[in-house]
């Protein structure tokens, strides 16, 4: 089986943290994305090499283990198990084991473990855990408002998952037994991360919500009623006289629903900003003069 180099595939050092790898990975997912790329075999190619240096470097296990046994890091726990197995060495195999293993030597090692020298664990015994898989769900904001259910197709395969309301972007889900079959072993698991594009006016931090309503200048200092939208319909609201530019008002529970938290909301934040008028009238000016006389 051949190296690859799952830093290189996904443009990161070896040095790289967790975020500097999800961002990495959803960066270049975008890009080369079957969707985006319609018949193009090579970008279909570079798609699929990217999900699977995901699936190794952005799983903490995984990716210690990659460090560490390089292709062949699937076969850690066996190796492992190999050594504890072998009470009998020559001395120079002793001194041999004893020494770092280089990439090149975990495939020998290996052969010899469980292939023809018959020595360590027959073949026929070793169980492997299946492939973990990973998945990227485009949705709206509009879409995870409510809890709902989705049938994906992993692996050929149709399964009905429920995505609970308030799920927030980037945020990713462990779906146990559903990544690639286990040979002897158990199943991987499916990883999937939302991707939540907001098309709609409100910005989001959490379960809460922020927008920006602009009143006119008359309102602001005399007060009068608005409308203002929510993400459930339109509400009236009461300016008070005399209100500020960047004044907020809380709409308490009209926000966005508390993850896995049913029946909760967060509250909605709506920002004033006045409007000052560009042009005014002869009269409006004279009148705004004696105004600043008083």
């Amino acid at each position: 089986m051949e190296f690859i180099d799952y830093y290189k595939t996904l443009e990161i050092t070896k040095n790289a943290t967790d975020n500097d790898i999800k961002k990495a990975y959803r960066k270049l997912a975008r890009k080369y994305h079957p969707d985006l790329n319609p018949n193009d075999k090579k970008a279909e190619e570079k798609f699929k090499e990217i999900n699977e240096a995901h699936e190794v470097l952005g799983n903490p296990e995984n990716r210690k283990k990659y460090d560490q046994y390089g292709k062949d890091w699937k076969h850690a726990e066996d190796f492992e198990k190999a050594r504890q197995s072998q009470h009998h060495y020559t001395e120079s195999d002793r001194q041999h084991h004893q020494e770092k293993f280089t990439e090149s030597d975990f495939s020998d090692f290996f052969e010899s473990m469980f292939g023809r020298s018959g020595r360590g664990y027959k073949s026929s015994q070793v169980k492997y855990r299946g492939e973990d898989y990973n998945a990227e769900l485009r949705l709206s904001l509009m879409d995870v408002y409510r809890t709902q259910k989705r049938t994906l197709t992993v692996n050929n395969k149709k399964l009905r998952i429920n995505i609970p309301a308030g799920v927030e972007n980037g945020q990713t889900i462990k779906i146990k037994g559903h990544g690639g079959t286990g040979r002897g072993g158990p199943n991987g698991d499916l990883y999937i991360t939302f991707a939540i594009e907001n098309n709609t006016p409100f910005r989001r931090d959490k379960a809460d919500l922020y927008h920006h309503k602009e009143i006119d200048l008359y309102t602001a200092v005399l007060g009068g009623d608005i409308i203002v939208n929510t993400l459930t319909g339109k509400v009236k609201l009461q300016v008070k006289p005399g209100t500020q530019n960047n004044t907020k008002v809380k709409l308490k529970g009209k926000g966005f629903p508390v993850y896995k938290h049913a029946g909760q909301f967060g509250d909605l934040y709506i920002m004033y900003t006045v409007n000052i008028p560009k042009k005014l009238s002869a009269k409006q000016k004279e009148l705004f003069s004696e105004l600043s006389k008083l």
